[in-house]
């Protein structure tokens, strides 16, 4: 199972990218400007937050390999369907629906091994999103390779074709048996709702904004602000998730430093660094995204292990949720800073991108004070 959980993952990283590694492609073709590209990175944000969020009670009550295997089928089937000769709308649905699935089998996979791995979560994590981070950084690449060789949407093919594959090896490995349900889970499940899980949410929310925003408008920035071409965009996505694998490897090698502080120590270092990067206009534009990655990088992995721990009796729903208010941010977000894109410049865009991860640092300093 770990080793299925471990290719759904890179998989997951590729998901994650494959727009904004397309993006010049994409709005060549289909004639979209930076707010329509922010818009399809929303649409696959908001697919996110449907799965991640319904996932987690069914995690938490369902046997899981039904679970997987649908959430496999869900993500592959819309991208197989991917094409030039779509509109828009019909792009945004297909997006969606492949985020649904993904983001579905993103809470499968985290409550799996928050599950089997419990106190020693943070670091099983940390690894298994390094996994994340390590498709992220081969999706650019990937892009690449198939827009020199094929149409560009044969990416999406192949992408779709892969988790197909893993939905077929869903139904022959074993998986572990769900636990029984308790009065204790009940009462665990009405704490989700209370302000008890507010900061992380709103941590989950910044960042995944942050990402999502800073992957779409990477090639954007680098046209439109630097005079660079399109590949060096692609490039800057690349560093930016190999800064963030970076991050998560540290996270799986350090022991004793609380999680807590650490994460208001990643906040603050991505909104500093990102805002020198754009301010000082940076001409090698993979040095920012590299920095703002390591800065970041332990933050998810650290938010889903510690709201796991925090909710032991329902860590599916738990970290659902998080991940789940994560998906809001990545919605809401990168349509915002489009929107702003347009009217004011790319450069002030991505600049504005910094408030994010300013806002992680002060959520971290809130759970720092409930203990």
């Amino acid at each position: 199972m770990l080793l299925f959980c471990s290719a759904a993952y890179f998989l997951f990283g590729i998901v994650l990218v494959v727009l904004g590694a397309s993006q010049a492609e994409m709005a060549r073709d289909l004639h979209l400007d930076l707010a329509h590209s922010g818009l399809l990175a929303s649409a696959l944000a908001l697919g996110l937050g449907v799965g991640v969020v319904s996932a987690g009670p069914l995690f938490d009550r369902c046997p899981r390999r039904p679970l997987f295997v649908a959430a496999m089928l869900l993500t592959g089937a819309p991208l197989l369907t991917a094409g030039v000769e779509l509109g828009f709308s019909r792009w945004l649905v297909l997006i969606g629906l492949a985020g649904v699935g993904a983001g579905m089998y993103e809470t499968l996979v985290n409550g799996a091994v928050a599950e089997r791995y419990a106190a020693g979560s943070v670091r099983m994590l940390a690894l298994m999103h390094a996994l994340v981070t390590a498709g992220a950084v081969s999706g650019p690449l990937f892009a690449s390779w198939i827009a020199a060789q094929f149409a560009w949407s044969v990416g999406f093919h192949w992408l779709g074709a892969a988790h197909l594959a893993l939905a077929g090896a869903a139904l022959l490995i074993p998986f572990p048996m769900r636990p029984p349900r308790t009065a204790a889970s009940e009462s665990t499940s009405d704490a989700l709702l209370s302000t008890v899980f507010l900061p992380y949410a709103m941590v989950l929310f910044a960042y995944v904004g942050f990402e999502a925003s800073l992957t779409v408008f990477a090639s954007p920035y680098a046209t439109g602000a630097l005079s660079l071409d399109a590949q060096r965009g692609r490039s800057a996505i690349s560093a930016f998730w190999l800064g963030l694998l970076v991050g998560r490897l540290l996270l799986a090698a350090l022991h004793g430093a609380s999680p807590v502080r650490a994460i208001a120590l990643s906040g603050a270092l991505g909104a500093l660094v990102l805002a020198l990067g754009v301010w000082a206009r940076i001409p090698i534009i993979e040095l920012p995204y590299l920095a703002s990655g390591i800065a970041l990088g332990a933050v998810f992995p650290l938010v889903i292990a510690l709201a796991a721990q925090r909710f032991p009796h329902a860590r599916g729903s738990a970290a659902g949720l998080a991940a789940g208010a994560g998906s809001l941010g990545g919605f809401a977000v990168p349509w915002l800073t489009g929107a702003l894109g347009d009217a004011a410049g790319v450069t002030l865009a991505v600049g504005s991108l910094a408030v994010w991860p300013a806002l992680i640092a002060l959520c971290a300093a809130r759970l720092r004070r409930a203990g």
